[in-house]
């Protein structure tokens, strides 16, 4: 396989190249822009060339931030959910993103191209939270500048390196082809053993929101527990009867609260992930009735007859 018409396109039109892969990639499509980059970085024959990629990858990485945030302020946490659920990971959620994106405040958009899986769920929340545009673009273009700049530099670093390897690529190019299959391969069984072990993390019980309805009524309501985040919860509302929760603090939000007492936990994930994990960690301290809430928060508003926003 000869690769000399990809590094010569690379040459040619470098900076349309690294524009165009670089904003494919932060937009959501797997394709990874490093690569480019790197070979982009060890193609540079000066600092200003070098310059020039940089500023088109910082322009397509901010111009897709841009937009994923401007659908994160327009439609909140359903950009959010949404892009949860294209996840291989289901454990990759929208309480756990938000804390993080909380617990970080803007520098978390200066690291999440960094950080595997949360480069294109941190604009998304940031415009849900209403961060000020001139915060957001300048974070994000910082971080977009850290990233790139790290990859064009290395390539530009280690460029005989990497030409050596460009050239062992193109004598061998059929099995250069192979390994890397192999290595995307290795990728892919990985996230889907992840899946898997996740899949089986959810096998336990459920209450529906029909049964959570009838059960609230009784002498005996359960506790319920809403795992949504702080900033979920202040934008869609409080949840009548329910108490907020985090995974860190569970001892403290079940309290006094006998082993027997029935617990239901709740959250806006897919798949209902946070909840399931709640649940799991109640059972082992010792709480004998625990169940996540069958499709989570969208699911109780529909049964309360108010979709899209909680009882205020």
């Amino acid at each position: 396989m000869d690769i000399t018409p990809i590094t010569e396109a690379i040459q040619r039109d470098a900076l349309w190249v690294v524009f165009v892969n670089v904003l494919l990639q932060q937009l959501g499509l797997p394709i990874p822009a490093v690569p480019t980059l790197l070979v982009a970085g060890s193609l540079a024959a000066s600092s200003g060339r070098a310059g020039q990629m940089l500023a088109a990858a910082v322009l397509a990485s901010v111009l897709a931030d841009w937009i994923w945030y401007l659908a994160g302020r327009a439609f909140g946490y359903r950009v959010l959910s949404a892009l949860c659920r294209l996840s291989i990971n289901p454990g990759s959620c929208v309480s756990e993103t938000e804390g993080r994106f909380i617990q970080w405040g803007a520098w978390s958009l200066v690291v999440a191209k960094f950080v595997p899986g949360f480069s294109i769920v941190a604009p998304p929340i940031a415009g849900s939270l209403r961060m000020p545009l001139p915060s957001f673009v300048a974070a994000a273009g910082l971080g977009a500048a850290l990233w790139a700049g790290a990859a064009i530099f290395a390539g530009w670093w280690l460029r005989a390196e990497l030409q050596t390897a460009l050239e062992i690529m193109n004598r061998h190019g059929g099995t250069a082809v192979v390994a890397v299959a192999m290595a995307l391969g290795v990728w892919l069984v990985w996230k889907l053993w992840q899946k898997y072990r996740f899949e089986q993390l959810a096998a336990i019980p459920h209450i529906t929101p029909v049964e959570l309805a009838e059960a609230l009524k009784s002498k005996k309501p359960p506790l319920l527990l809403d795992f949504r985040g702080d900033a979920m919860i202040a934008q869609e509302g409080p949840i009548a009867r329910a108490t907020p929760a985090r995974l860190d603090d569970l001892p403290q939000a079940v309290g006094p609260w006998p082993k027997d007492h029935r617990i239901v936990t709740l959250c806006a994930c897919p798949q209902d992930a946070t909840a399931v994990r709640a649940a799991r960690v109640l059972m082992k301290l010792g709480y004998t009735s625990v169940r996540p809430l069958k499709g989570g928060y969208d699911a109780w508003m529909k049964q309360l007859g108010e979709p899209g926003h909680g009882s205020r």
